[in-house]
């Protein structure tokens, strides 16, 4: 069972400094029990989404590790439990950093305005920073190193997307930066996987002037009895096979 006095005063510190009341509560029933199950999070406390809960406390910089645990009635689930206290350093100790807002501007104009993952167009508000890497596997670094390679704009579904498919990933646990570094949540367009699943992807958004276009491609497809991804497929198969 963790116990709050057995640690060095710096992490006492850090863990009662936290005032985002879900994170609040993990930290604090984690202190109490020694860890916190899915379950618990859900009926003691409301949590539809219990991934999230966790995800506040690592956005706090504190870790914490995944590992399976019974539920009340004996399915497996998972728990959560403070991770190794050495890894409350750098980037991840103060919890993430502030973007300057030049820095947004930057990113946006060498995207043009796009979301890095649909390369749909957006006004800038309605486009977010994010971590190619995500923040709980590589953490963040002060401003004035910051990289703008390592982050992306990307628009709200896009992000509950990656958020999603990146917990889920079997690699969420073992935190091996490189492979983050190979997905296409990472780098869309250079990717050998997608969240550790050997396929290729791409989005495509059809914006204002071009919905004549998908309208015209949705009724061929829908002719043709095929769902539009795998008419669209075809007929790039049929293009590239014209051209050799």
């Amino acid at each position: 069972m963790t116990k709050q006095e057995e640690f060095p005063e710096p992490v006492k510190q850090k863990l009662q400094s936290v005032t985002n009341k879900r994170a609040r509560i993990v930290i604090d029933h984690i202190l109490e029990h020694g860890f916190i199950t899915t379950e618990e999070l859900e009926k003691l406390y409301g949590y539809s989404h219990p991934p999230r809960a966790a995800r506040d406390v690592r956005e706090q910089g504190i870790p914490l590790e995944t590992f399976r645990a019974k539920s009340s009635d004996g399915r497996s689930i998972a728990a959560y439990r403070f991770g190794r206290l050495e890894d409350m350093v750098a980037g991840r100790a103060g919890g993430r950093k502030q973007f300057a807002k030049q820095f947004k501007t930057d990113l946006y104009q060498e995207q043009r305005g796009r979301c890095a993952i649909c390369s749909g167009k957006f006004e800038a508000r309605y486009l977010q920073i994010d971590h190619r890497v995500p923040y709980e596997m590589a953490g963040d670094i002060d401003h004035l190193d910051r990289d703008s390679r390592d982050y992306m704009l990307v628009c709200g579904p896009c992000n509950r997307a990656k958020s999603w498919s990146c917990e889920h990933c079997p690699n969420w646990n073992s935190q091996l930066t490189t492979v983050c570094s190979r997905c296409y949540w990472a780098y869309p367009l250079d990717h050998a996987h997608v969240a550790l699943h050997e396929v290729r992807r791409t989005d495509i958004v059809w914006d204002e002037a071009e919905i004549p276009i998908y309208n015209e491609l949705k009724s061929a497809a829908e002719k043709s009895n095929f769902p539009i991804p795998d008419f669209v497929k075809q007929i790039i198969r049929q293009h590239l096979g014209a051209e050799r």
